[in-house]
């Protein structure tokens, strides 16, 4: 600890000549008067301010040591922001911890300024973003811009809210039906930690139970968070919520607010006004007081994994909070991920599943195409999109009332076009962008094909391969989808959903609704009937999760659906010789988890090993798995091109995954870490990206 600069000593003047006029008193330089005026004091207890300074530089993530100055001492308080001199800038920063001592040598520099007193990084927050960072291989900036948001000073000066009243333990005979939830919901009331996988029954009303299960939390005094894929079901989840614990009681966070509702929102679960969260993938982090129960809905969606570096998904972020916080986890959904089979197979977590005559009393009936007396009665019915038996389905539920669910995999008109000859893809002779229909006439005539990329319209087609002038749909979209079954129900209305124009629920009357995946509208009283066109779409992509996104996408959609003792019908377009739809027709999601997982195992791929994609230029890849220090599980796979390559086989961007055993993965994200600081360091300027556990992998 260095001490403040001495007072400027007078200068010592010398005795006048005799006989000469008195000498005056020599004054001090205008640079010495500046010192002695701008000079600070240190604060008089614990002066030295460990400090996170908002700076994506990996080699830069630790704390670093400043002085405060005895004018900030009351303000500079643990977990406010800062602005401190860095390098010759001023920065942002986090006051993370004050100290009595110092391990620096040199002379420490002075705070700047306290830019607001809000503990806005309590000791709890940042625990679990550097927890975040290092299991990820990232930097705790990056993971503190994910966790706290903007600050809006108008609202930091609102006073805070009182806090809300601890409501009455719920109702929760619902949950009787599923074996080990009322175990489940004990151990949350008596404050026990517990983790569970949650199977919801078709046609379960979740948001009604994940309310009940929050209440039960909120009842022993303890915080709750709540996270679900999109703002559809966090508007169920939280109407649910606030009939059971009042508006007073619980908040809804997600990132599309305007800055002063959300720091509000934030401000008020900081202060301990409130005790329930729900939100999307930006409540994760949400700083509950004394948490006690973590619940994702439908983990496998996507939308839980962000973005923005170090690229965290809401499941690891949840249980990391429930294991530091000795808190219960919730993994619920219709489907089930080969990530939460592992946590039940692990022993971590149990199921909560309801007993066989439950589910058959709740699920619908499913039909895949291809059934022995399918195709007996109509023997196109292996070929055909729509068979006799999914048109004899629809014609019911609208004969009896209800309305028909049908979904395709892709939205537009004719989303990809082929040679109707020898079905190469067709493509733009200008940019080689694929080929669509746009839909719609002109002057009274189908539009032509045009480019999805340039849109430029290809009057004169001829295949590259064969010449052919013939075109042919490679996947019908939502729109014309729409357009051919109004044709065939004439009289009843054609609904969509998708793209643009999301529809949250729709009227329990005859209609048809057709929707692309994941844009399904819950309709009053339950669909009779839905068609889930084009299986072999979803499931022929290109992915390593192809199968379980496809069955996840499926029962979702069909746990709308009305039960099969009501007449309710599901329609699936694959072969019922597939895992995928067996247990769709079983509605086993379990049973294809673990087939998944042990897929998983036998390929070396996640979650039983821990995974890392780096993705860069060529020399950037090589370079930093030149610099990798990997553990003796460690496999590197690749380079691999992304994209086009030139005549001599170079891309401008590869891709490399490395592995390694999933008890070495604290080690591989801290060889990530060190060869991604030694690179910045460096001053490296090529980009590259570094994603651990990527859901991406083929």
């Amino acid at each position: 600890m260095s001490s403040s600069p001495e007072p400027t000593p007078l200068w010592d003047l010398p005795e006048p000549p005799p006989k000469a006029e008195p000498a005056r008193k020599a004054k001090p330089s205008r640079a010495k008067t500046a010192s002695r005026r701008g000079a600070q004091n240190p604060a008089p207890e614990n002066p030295v301010a460990r400090i996170v300074v908002d700076i994506p530089l990996t080699h830069l993530d630790r704390t670093f040591d400043y002085r405060i100055p005895e004018k900030l001492h009351e303000a500079a308080v643990p977990g406010c922001r800062v602005r401190v001199r860095f390098a010759g800038q001023l920065v942002d920063g986090y006051l993370v911890e004050r100290a009595d001592t110092t391990e620096f040598t040199g002379k420490l520099a002075y705070i700047d300024r306290v830019t607001s007193s809000e503990p806005v990084l309590p000791p709890a927050l940042h625990t679990l973003c550097r927890s975040v960072a290092d299991r990820y291989g990232g930097t705790l900036s990056d993971v503190l811009r994910l966790a706290i948001p903007s600050r809006h000073a108008k609202v930091e000066g609102e006073p805070p809210a009182e806090p809300a009243p601890t409501p009455e333990p719920p109702e929760t005979t619902a949950w009787e039906k599923y074996q080990s939830g009322p175990a489940f919901l004990e151990a949350v009331a008596e404050r026990r930690p517990a983790n569970a996988v949650w199977q919801a029954l078709p046609g379960e009303d979740w948001p009604r139970r994940l309310a009940e299960a929050a209440a039960v939390a909120a009842a022993a005094g303890r915080g709750v968070v709540m996270v679900v894929p999109d703002h559809r079901d966090l508007t169920r989840l939280h109407d649910a919520c606030v009939s059971l614990l009042g508006n007073d009681s619980v908040v809804a966070l997600i990132a599309g607010l305007g800055p002063a509702e959300r720091y509000r929102r934030w401000l008020a679960v900081l202060r301990g006004a409130v005790r329930v969260v729900v939100g999307t993938r930006a409540a994760m982090f949400a700083p509950v007081a004394d948490p006690g129960l973590f619940v994702v809905w439908d983990d496998g969606d996507d939308v839980h994994l962000d973005q923005h570096a170090p690229y965290p998904h809401v499941r690891d972020v949840l249980m990391d909070r429930a294991h530091a916080a000795k808190g219960s986890m919730l993994v619920a959904g219709f489907a089930r991920t080969a990530e939460a089979q592992f946590l039940v197979e692990s022993g971590w977590a149990q199921p909560l599943v309801a007993a066989r005559p439950e589910l058959r009393a709740a699920a619908p009936r499913v039909t895949p195409v291809g059934e022995d007396f399918d195709v007996a009665r109509d023997e196109a019915a292996k070929a055909a999109r729509l068979p006799s038996v999914a048109f004899e389905a629809a014609r019911q539920s609208l004969a009896g009332g209800f309305p028909v669910l049908v979904q395709v995999p892709r939205r537009g008109y004719v989303p990809g076009l082929a040679c109707g000859n020898c079905r190469t893809s067709a493509h733009c002779r200008r940019c080689a962008g694929p080929l669509s229909l746009p839909g719609g006439l002109i002057d009274g005539a189908p539009r032509p094909p045009a480019c999805r990329w340039c849109g430029v319209p290809e009057t004169n087609f001829h295949c590259t391969a064969c010449g052919s002038v013939r075109l042919r749909a490679v996947v019908v979209g939502s729109k014309r989808t729409a357009e051919e079954l109004g044709r065939a129900f004439s009289g009843f209305p054609v609904r969509t959903s998708g793209a643009t124009e999301v529809l949250a629920s729709v009227p329990g009357k005859p209609a048809l609704v057709v929707c692309t995946p994941g844009a399904e509208p819950v309709a009053e009283g339950g669909y009779g009937a839905a068609l889930l066109l084009d299986g072999w779409a979803l499931l022929g992509r290109q992915d390593l999760r192809a199968g379980e996104e496809t069955l996840r996408r499926w029962m979702a959609a069909a746990a709308l659906v009305r039960p099969g003792t009501e007449g309710g019908r599901v329609f699936v377009g694959a072969e019922a010789g597939l895992s995928v739809v067996q247990a769709l027709v079983r509605w086993d999601p379990g049973w294809h988890a673990s087939l998944e997982l042990a897929e998983r195992r036998e390929l070396g791929f996640p979650p039983a090993m821990r995974m890392a994609s780096i993705e860069g230029t060529p020399d950037a890849v090589a370079g930093l798995l030149d610099d990798l220090a990997l553990p003796e599980t460690g496999e590197v796979l690749g380079p691999v091109p992304l994209g086009d390559v030139d005549e001599d086989g170079n891309a401008e961007r590869e891709r490399a995954l490395v592995r390694v055993a999933r008890p070495d993965g604290k080690a591989l994200a801290a060889a990530v870490h060190a060869a991604a600081a030694r690179r910045d360091a460096r001053k490296a300027s090529e980009p590259i990206r570094i994603q651990l556990d990527p859901l991406e992998l083929i």
